[in-house]
């Protein structure tokens, strides 16, 4: 069972290959209303989201929502982990973007789970999160392309993933959008940066500052327990940390 739905300013695929039975109908609505209720919820753009009610001084810190304290709080922690380099805030407003994304994602991981499902992946933009292994092939796990950020119809790795996430940061498909905290300019040193983590949440918090450290970005990656990387400089030349030759093969 397959679909894709436009949400959040993109495309969002899930794909379920469990046994239809003993999955609820509706299993697929129940997961497009959750990003449609965090597009609502934490989209800069939309001007009754909570974000937007936040920018425009219209809510106490003390009314703000579960869920936007949580982000807050993660936001917080990740800034503290990357020494700066990860920032929800710029020119005095607030944007989560950078890591609402990957946290909405692994959020509808976690209800697809609590239906029953087991093997899936969901695909929101380009990041994904995998459970389990793809049925339909003997690989080790759900084959997720990169694209080649200066072709976006070339792929040019391909990995296997069972159980973790998958995030790419760069500026080839929204356009400029990623900033250095620390010096304010746009962040365009590297053309793009994959990360591999145990789920899509971890990947893709940590995808956006690495990117933003440019060159530097790949050897945080590797500093990181349970993450790998892969990045591409503007030259076209390709650096990936030590670990990640385990999701390239195709077979266990």
């Amino acid at each position: 069972m397959k679909q894709t739905r436009i949400l959040m300013g993109m495309p969002i695929t899930v794909d379920i290959s469990d046994e239809p039975d003993g999955l609820p109908d509706d299993i697929f609505d129940k997961i497009y209303k959750y990003f449609d209720y965090v597009d609502h919820q934490f989209s800069p753009f939309k001007e009754t989201s909570e974000v937007s009610q936040i920018n425009g001084g219209k809510i106490a810190k003390k009314d703000y929502s579960l869920d936007m304290k949580e982000i807050l709080r993660l936001a917080q922690e990740t800034k503290q982990q990357t020494n700066g380099y990860f920032d929800v805030w710029h020119n005095g407003q607030f944007n989560p973007s950078g890591i609402v994304k990957g946290w909405a994602i692994w959020q509808a991981a976690k209800i697809l789970k609590r239906t029953g499902a087991k093997v899936f992946y969901i695909d929101a933009g380009g990041d994904i999160q995998a459970a389990g292994k793809d049925p339909a092939c003997r690989q080790a796990g759900w084959k997720v392309g990169i694209r080649n950020p200066f072709n976006k119809n070339e792929t040019v790795k391909v990995f296997y993933v069972a159980d973790a996430g998958v995030a790419t940061s760069g500026n080839y498909e929204r356009g400029q959008h990623i900033y250095n905290p620390k010096t304010d300019q746009p962040a365009d040193e590297i053309a793009s940066l994959t990360v591999i983590g145990p789920n899509v949440y971890e990947a893709d918090r940590f995808a956006t500052p690495a990117f933003a450290m440019g060159a530097a970005g790949i050897a945080f990656i590797e500093s990181l327990p349970g993450l790998e990387g892969y990045m591409i400089d503007k030259t076209g030349m390709a650096t990936m940390t030590s670990g990640l030759e385990k999701y390239l093969h195709e077979t266990n």
